[in-house]
């Protein structure tokens, strides 16, 4: 079986060879090929060649087109800074929707214009060249919540949803429009299945989340499955208040990052399929390849059969690669 068919196998309920291997790695995966950061996130062909070297040392699953999170709000005419080996940034002191008047005059950017959307198509359509009969191919998009709070900065976002309800509702409705371009462009080019990265998610208590943030979530999955593609969630943060809306999302894949895998089980039900959630950094990074062994091995008691291997968010730059291997060797020694 290739990753491939292990991969899909596994979202369909058929018997595979091993468990699914899908880490999160951009820096670490930059470092790996010898790239500085910066142009792995500037240019496609960098990010290509460094996922496709990660994925092949470490028998990884899948390759990823995600870097940062500022493409959309690059396109959108946010400021955005780059350096040399770090992911880019953006500036909310200047933030797009810093006068929330903006946001009748904004138009949703086209994702094969150019820009820093186009240049992740471009990533999608070479990995299709490259592995795509063997890997799988994932392609990203950010979630309503996360590219709002992108374009009208954070603080704002969070005030926001006390002060201004209408204007969030207006707002996610412009960003679950141009997220869906985006990620058709992204199918069409040859992605498998779209990350949907909604971090702000976490910030917001389980009313604003169940009122507000889900039902924009909800149409932004939908119109994924509409359009072909499966679907994997990660929110960033302790979402342990929300993994109930998480579970009714229709996700074929929910990342978990610092709540419980037992909870997310409890809360999700047999059916969904779960990834994670060793801590990045205290195990991952920080720990030995026997403590990375029985950390997977506790998230997979917790979620069998279901469960896909990872950590709780990206690994990060400095990782030892014998505990990268000790994931390998768990994923591929084990069945769900």
């Amino acid at each position: 079986m290739n990753s491939r068919e292990r991969f899909f196998a596994m979202l369909d309920g058929r018997p595979v060879d091993s468990l699914v291997l899908m880490p999160i790695t951009m820096m670490y995966a930059a470092d790996q090929a010898g790239v500085r950061y910066g142009d792995y996130a500037a240019d496609h062909r960098v990010l290509v060649e460094a996922q496709i070297v990660t994925a092949e040392k470490f028998d990884l699953d899948y390759v990823s087109c995600i870097s940062d999170p500022g493409r959309e709000a690059a396109d959108c005419g946010a400021v955005v800074k780059f350096f040399p080996d770090q992911p880019p940034a953006i500036d909310e002191q200047q933030a797009r929707l810093a006068d929330k008047i903006e946001l009748a005059r904004l138009r949703a950017p086209d994702p094969l214009g150019g820009g820093r959307m186009h240049d992740r198509v471009r990533a999608a359509a070479l990995f299709k060249e490259r592995v795509g009969y063997s890997k799988v191919i994932e392609g990203w998009v950010e979630g309503p919540c996360a590219e709002a709070a992108d374009l009208r900065g954070i603080n704002s976002l969070m005030m926001d949803f006390i002060d201004d309800p209408a204007f969030v509702q207006d707002l996610f409705a412009f960003v679950i429009e141009m997220e869906l371009r985006f990620a058709r462009a992204q199918i069409e080019a040859g992605a498998d299945i779209i990350g949907v990265g909604d971090a702000a998610a976490s910030l917001v208590g389980p009313r604003i989340y169940e009122e507000i943030v889900w039902p924009w979530e909800k149409r932004l999955v939908d119109g994924l499955h509409a359009l072909g593609a499966r679907v994997r969630l990660h929110i960033c943060g302790n979402t342990s208040r929300i993994l109930d809306g998480m579970g009714k999302l229709g996700c074929a894949i929910v990342d978990l990052d610092l709540a419980s895998m037992a909870d997310g089980r409890a809360k999700m039900g047999p059916d969904q399929i779960l990834l994670g959630n060793i801590h990045p950094v205290h195990v991952v990074k920080n720990g030995t390849p026997e403590a990375v062994t029985a950390a997977i091995a506790a998230c997979h008691r917790e979620c069998a059969p279901r469960f896909i291997v990872g950590a709780g968010c990206e690994v990060p730059r400095g990782t030892p690669a014998e505990n990268m291997m000790a994931l390998t060797r768990y994923a591929r020694e084990h069945r769900p």
